[in-house]
């Protein structure tokens, strides 16, 4: 699919990850919609980048934002062609921990944002999408994910971010398959250790020995670098269906 002249939801659009493909999109001359509660960062981005840029507060959660945020980006832009899911937290507890049992609730979070959160999206984008006249080889829009490395070598107190990420690895292919028959594809990445707001406030030292696990290179991901697969994923017609890791040959150890 051409980026050129597409319309395109992005979740946690307003920094990190999903800040790199909003302005990448933007670049490639697509027009783009921010799904996301930071709204100060969120309206400073649209200022800078004009009238290709549109934002839409979104709660991932809660099924009634994004309905809104989908239809105000369908009526703004006449359609909706691609969806990234960035948004995502990772809030790390373990199952037994010094203070006790990890409440229920702050693993229900994680699961809900990171996974019935993309699921919300899915759904919601693909049903515009499919409203799209086909393009020559049939396509009529394309989803992709953001899982994470944790959900194949999830470390000690991932457990349910892991789980969740995971979850968007599983769904992955089965929803590709069914949307095969709609012309959409569906594709996820799984990034591993990348520079974003999470890890930006880590002492240096911290900093290194992160480096040091990492094979070649020998640093943490840059967003742009996620952007720049995001972009080779929406071009290339013949990705379909699987999760790609980008994490420069990275394993976790168990310990």
């Amino acid at each position: 699919m051409e980026i050129e002249s597409c319309a395109a939801i992005v979740t946690g659009g307003a920094s990190g990850l999903g800040e790199a493909c909003v302005r990448n999109l933007v670049k490639g001359g697509a027009k783009v919609s921010i799904f996301d509660f930071a709204e100060e960062r969120a309206r400073k981005i649209c200022s800078e980048l004009g009238d290709a840029v549109l934002f839409c507060y979104t709660d991932v959660t809660d099924e009634k934002t994004v309905k809104a945020a989908v239809e105000k980006t369908s009526d703004a832009f006449g359609k909706i062609d691609i969806a990234i899911n960035c948004a995502g937290v990772g809030i790390a507890a373990k199952v037994i921990g010094k203070e006790g049992l990890m409440p229920m609730d702050q693993f229900n979070r994680v699961v809900q944002i990171n996974l019935v959160g993309t699921l919300h999206v899915i759904r919601l984008a693909a049903e515009k999408m499919l409203r799209n006249r086909p393009n020559g080889d049939g396509e009529r829009g394309v989803v992709i994910n953001t899982a994470s490395i944790a959900a194949f070598d999830g470390q000690i107190g991932q457990a349910a971010y892991s789980a969740s990420k995971a979850g968007v690895v599983g769904m992955t292919l089965p929803i590709a398959r069914e949307f095969a028959d709609y012309g959409i594809r569906v594709m996820t990445i799984a990034p591993g250790i990348f520079e974003t707001p999470m890890l930006a406030g880590l002492p240096e030292k911290a900093r290194e020995s992160l480096y040091k696990m990492i094979p070649f290179p020998s640093r943490l991901g840059k967003p742009s670098e996620f952007a720049l697969l995001v972009k080779h994923i929406i071009e290339n017609p013949m990705l379909n269906g699987c999760t790609i890791r980008l994490d420069a040959a990275l394993r976790m150890a168990g310990k």
